[in-house]
């Protein structure tokens, strides 16, 4: 009876860890279309890549961390029909994070090719559209969680990699996360973002 009642809720929990995992991949970056962007260079988790010109929806986040929730939710407001045209917009990822955690900074979508340039005006005021010059940038991969401390620490490894390899870069970085915030740590990309400096393309 015990190793019947242990082999059903093995099952169980089989069952479960499955659905989760059809869940993340079907609601993540699996299903939801990226920018194109080529690979100059790679080793482990740095990059080197050339992208083209993105349009990017954008708002301000207050320095709180519920503040991302709400940008969040103003974005994806104007995605689902709050612009001038009542226009549905598709989804895209990555979402683009500037500022680490808990500090005062700004969230982005990418606008999809097939709506950039030809964007509907956003309703909520706190909501706009701006463009991001193409160019090459230096990217790495992290692991972790969405904390200001692990922010950090990607943000010092990047500056690492790039002084490494004498990369000039200029602005600042800037997070490109791929997965909803339910997705399991080990399995959400995660990438941290520079803009290189034209002298050293």
């Amino acid at each position: 009876m015990q190793r019947l009642l242990l082999g059903t809720a093995l099952g169980a929990i089989l069952a479960a860890v499955s659905v989760v995992l059809w869940f993340t991949i079907a609601n993540s970056r699996a299903v939801t279309p990226t920018p194109k962007y080529s690979v100059v260079e790679k080793d482990g988790g740095f990059e080197l890549r050339d992208y083209p010109r993105l349009e990017l929806v954008c708002t301000d986040m207050s320095a709180a961390d519920r503040g991302m929730d709400r940008a969040f939710g103003r974005l994806f407001r104007f995605i689902t029909g709050s612009n001038a045209t009542e226009q549905k917009i598709t989804m895209t990822t990555p979402v683009i994070v500037e500022g680490v955690r808990g500090e005062k900074g700004t969230m982005s979508f990418i606008v999809p090719e097939d709506v950039a340039g030809n964007a509907p005006k956003p309703s909520d005021p706190a909501v706009g559209l701006r463009t991001q010059a193409g160019g090459r940038f230096a990217v790495l991969r992290f692991k972790g969680g969405r904390t200001a401390e692990v922010e950090r620490k990607a943000i010092g490894a990047l500056r690492s990699e790039v002084a490494k390899r004498k990369i000039a870069i200029e602005g600042e970085p800037f997070f490109a996360y791929y997965d909803p915030p339910w997705t399991p740590t080990f399995l959400r990309r995660n990438e941290v973002i520079i803009r290189v400096a034209a002298e050293t393309r």
